[in-house]
């Protein structure tokens, strides 16, 4: 038996930074969208990058939108594990130096151009991880 441990935010955003997947959910013609995407957390911000044109570019960057962000580490066999999820504004960044910075720190797993830095500001972070319930049979 496990149960859940909510984690503090501070934590949650640790937990966060410390793996390099993650996945971005957004809206796309009116319904949720998810995509895998590496990231580096900043300053309690979350850093993706992106290609003109792509659906990131098209649907999250131009105006800022509202997205959903979460990454885990969860062993099925085991099951133990964490997840944290963060909501909030997604918004390209503009400035040359911030962008200089992140691109030298976040490097894509894809190929291609990725010249676009994206940069979410988490609202609500919440995070909880799974461990075994006091007094019960792992």
């Amino acid at each position: 038996m496990r149960q859940l441990k909510n984690l503090s935010e501070e934590e949650a955003l640790r937990r966060l930074a410390g793996v390099p997947l993650g996945r971005i959910v957004f809206t796309r013609q009116a319904l949720p969208a998810v995509r895998p995407v590496n990231h580096i957390v900043v300053d309690g911000n979350v850093i993706i990058r992106s290609s003109q044109g792509t659906i990131l570019s098209t649907e999250v960057a131009p105006a800022g939108a509202v997205v959903a962000f979460e990454a885990d580490e969860l062993d099925g066999a085991e099951r133990l594990g964490w997840s944290v999820i963060i909501t909030g504004m997604a918004r390209l960044v503009t400035d040359p130096r911030e962008i200089e910075r992140f691109q030298a720190r976040l490097h894509p797993w894809v190929a291609g151009t990725m010249d676009q830095v994206i940069r979410i500001r988490p609202e609500i972070v919440t995070g909880f991880e799974l461990v075994p319930a006091a007094n019960a049979p792992a």
